[in-house]
């Protein structure tokens, strides 16, 4: 399928967050590789980001860049949720639906050779939906989370009023029939606000993503089959492709996730490389995530007791942070843990590690690309969500696949530190059944990108429908050489099915 998309011309559009543009930029990696020609939108700061794509695909992937709108909430120069944390999704979202005009300005600007025929957006920027009607092609809705997630947000939105009154929401008819308190749900619908405006371009936002004309998942079917086949039903079209893990079929890494190593990185796999077959445990939440002071000692405290070898992430705070209640390492932890853990408080070759052969567990926020990535590697997780879309893929992993043990839950839970060492202790032996599932895991994400594989079909797929998207909008212009380019969306195109 290598130039199956030959002709092919989509514009692409990410939404700023680490952990919603990495997928996106490796599928975008993946639609190049089939032979398409790609516009990347983009504003100015996120611009060094698509660096390692351009790279490798500089004739078949272009940008074009639009300012970063204004927004009364965001300090100026802010374009990136990391660069003021989740609080800030639902203005950038509402900023960044500014761009409508301006791009559909600059989209009928473009020359009637080979126009875009689809629109392929962030399930965060669901108002794209009407700026793709508006310019007349198809709208692509990309999910960097699952469809276990998207299930649950869909039934969400529109009913939000009569799910708000009660404690516990029961989903009865989703797979399995999953129960979830108030508190668990995704942070983006329990933080609406009726009378925020941002709210409401979120909500509406997330309402238009079940109009799209097709749904792309970093996801596979022996991972969440069942919930893709839901969603089929409820959007009443088999265009719901499973195109993941594409953290196996991305950029390649030593261009795209995280760059070269730091002598700090490149020692701490060197220590890893010392120590025995799956002995080491992992601990990270991410790339935004800071814990209170009383969540650091437990954690601390847990992997003293627990005996473990182990590796933990935990980023340096400010003095303001430290102020609010956030916690740093305790005074004196490292020291006595020498030689059996390492601290690691800048950026941790986070692939590396989980992919080593000495490291066989992975404490873990359960963000949706930390899940993904513990699945490539065969590693079980240990869950502590706290927020987002967390709560929901640690029931996925842990109750429904069993690849994954439970810890610790909430945003402000602080574990009992004894407890926790035990079960840390207890997990990382050999012989647990999730350690053996997660390895089955892995072993189903390879069969999924294989050549064969249910997620190389839907991808293949996609680009099929892509093409006859491609063929009805050429036939059209070349009927009507004197006119402006044809809306694609009016016509009808053949619908894939596995």
């Amino acid at each position: 399928m290598a130039n199956s998309g030959k002709g092919i011309h989509v514009m692409v559009f990410p939404y700023p967050a680490q952990g919603h543009m990495l997928p996106i930029l490796d599928f975008t990696h993946q639609l190049a590789l089939h032979g398409l020609t790609i516009t990347v939108i983009i504003t100015p700061k996120n611009l060094p980001i698509l660096n390692p794509l351009l790279f490798a695909h500089p004739s078949s992937i272009q940008v074009q860049i639009f300012p970063f709108p204004d927004h009364p909430t965001l300090p100026h120069g802010v374009e990136n949720v990391k660069d003021i944390g989740n609080q800030g999704n639902g203005p950038i979202i509402s900023a960044l639906s500014k761009l409508q005009d301006p791009i559909i300005k600059w989209f009928t600007s473009q020359s009637n050779n080979n126009p875009p025929v689809a629109l392929i957006s962030d399930f965060f920027l669901g108002w794209t939906q009407n700026l793709a009607h508006q310019i007349g092609i198809p709208r692509i809705g990309f999910y960097s989370s699952g469809s276990f997630l998207t299930a649950v947000l869909h039934k969400l939105w529109p009913n939000l009023e009569s799910f708000r009154s009660i404690s516990e929401v029961n989903f009865q008819d989703l797979p399995r029939s999953p129960c979830f308190p108030w508190e668990h749900l995704p942070s983006v619908v329990r933080n609406y606000r009726e009378s925020n405006p941002d709210s409401q371009v979120v909500r509406n936002a997330m309402i238009a993503n079940v109009s799209s004309w097709a749904s792309v998942f970093n996801t596979f079917d022996d991972l969440e089959g069942e919930f893709s086949d839901y969603l089929k039903k409820f959007m009443g079209h088999n265009r719901v492709f499973s195109i993941g893990p594409l953290n196996l079929i991305g950029v390649p890494s030593e261009m795209g996730r995280g760059g070269a190593l730091s002598p700090r990185s490149e020692g701490v796999l060197k220590w890893l490389n010392e120590c025995e077959d799956e002995s080491v445990l992992y601990v990270c939440f991410g790339s935004q995530k800071f814990l209170k002071k009383a969540q650091m000692e437990a954690l601390a405290n847990g992997l003293e007791q627990s005996g473990v070898r182990f590796i933990w992430v935990c980023k340096p705070v400010t003095a303001q942070q430290i102020e609010q209640g956030y916690g740093s390492v305790p005074d004196g932890f490292e020291e006595r843990v020498s030689g059996r853990g390492l601290v690691m408080k800048d950026w941790a070759p986070q692939l590396a590690i989980l992919n080593h052969r000495a490291v066989g567990g992975f404490l873990s926020h359960c963000g949706w690309n930390s899940v993904m990535e513990a699945v490539v590697a065969g590693v079980m997780i240990m869950c502590w969500p706290m927020e987002a879309d967390q709560f929901i893929n640690a029931r996925l992993m842990s109750e429904y696949l069993g690849a994954a043990v439970q810890v610790c839950q909430g945003n402000d839970s602080v574990p009992d530190s004894a407890e926790l060492g035990r079960v840390i202790s207890e997990s990382m032996k050999k012989e647990r059944i999730e350690r053996v599932k997660a390895k089955e895991l892995k072993n189903k994400a390879f069969e999924a990108v294989d050549r064969n594989g249910s997620s190389t079909r839907d991808l293949n797929g996609l680009v099929n429908e892509l093409a006859q998207l491609a063929q009805v909008s050429n036939e059209e212009n070349r009927l009507r050489p004197n006119t402006e380019m044809v809306p694609t969306a009016q016509y009808s195109v053949g619908v894939y099915a596995k």
